[in-house]
């Protein structure tokens, strides 16, 4: 089955080259023209990849990038950015953003960048929605912690996030910066990681996890915060 790209990009005449580029090569292809659109396609569509413009009409690329994270995080990005603009994308690759391509840019120069990101993208972790617990389970999806017994607990927001997120990356250990760069969205210099251990403390309380030893949500000295539950 062919590989299927939804290209965000406000300039018609870019977004036909790409689209053009992309169909001849093989790929299916959706594209949108502003950002209420892209925002609609990209949190809902069938796609193995999100090209996304960063300046459109309406929510801007960094608008849906953020949501697109935050209800898809393993969706392979690619931002395209103006030359000389780093600024945006240095924030667009720390909003978890794949890689990007700088207008103007050559076919030959998109095509590799595609094709190098989707053969990484078979690596990456799928969608967690569920986590299993020694006796019970996280339902992402539905915001709450069930337990064997009957009982549940509900998960907030960002306590679904950080989960999610650590679910994402089984196996690693990831840093407090990381999980205030990529869950709580914010610079890690201009805000306290004390942040993560309370909502951590708070995550080990509802998912009755010991603190004093942990099964679930490991901490790792020196590092950060480990997931050990499996989907």
């Amino acid at each position: 089955m062919n590989r299927s790209v939804l290209v965000v990009e406000d300039d018609s005449a870019i977004r036909q080259g790409i689209v053009d580029a992309l169909k001849f090569t093989g790929y299916q292809v959706l594209q949108a023209a502003n950002g209420n659109d892209g925002m609609a396609q990209g949190l809902r569509a069938t796609i193995d990849l999100l090209m996304l413009d960063l300046i459109l009409p309406g929510p801007s690329g960094f608008d849906i990038l953020k949501a697109v994270r935050a209800a898809r995080p393993t969706l392979p990005v690619i931002i395209l950015t103006a030359r000389g603009e780093e600024g945006d994308r240095v924030q667009g690759l720390r909003l978890g953003a794949d890689d990007y391509v700088v207008k103007p840019f050559s076919v030959r120069e998109l095509l590799a960048r595609v094709e190098a990101v989707l053969r990484r993208s078979p690596e990456r972790p799928k969608h967690v929605n569920k986590i299993e617990l020694p006796h019970g389970v996280a339902d992402l999806s539905r915001s709450e912690v069930r337990f064997e017994n009957g009982k549940r607990a509900e998960l907030s927001e960002r306590e679904v996030e950080l989960l999610r997120y650590l679910a994402t990356n089984p196996g690693r250990a990831i840093s407090r910066d990381e999980i205030l760069l990529r869950v709580w969205r914010l610079d890690p210099k201009r805000m306290a990681t004390r942040t993560i251990d309370m909502h951590v403390a708070n995550l080990r309380e509802k998912l009755r996890d010991d603190a004093e030893n942990p099964k679930v949500l490991l901490t790792v000295r020196g590092k950060g915060y480990m997931i050990a539950a499996h989907e």
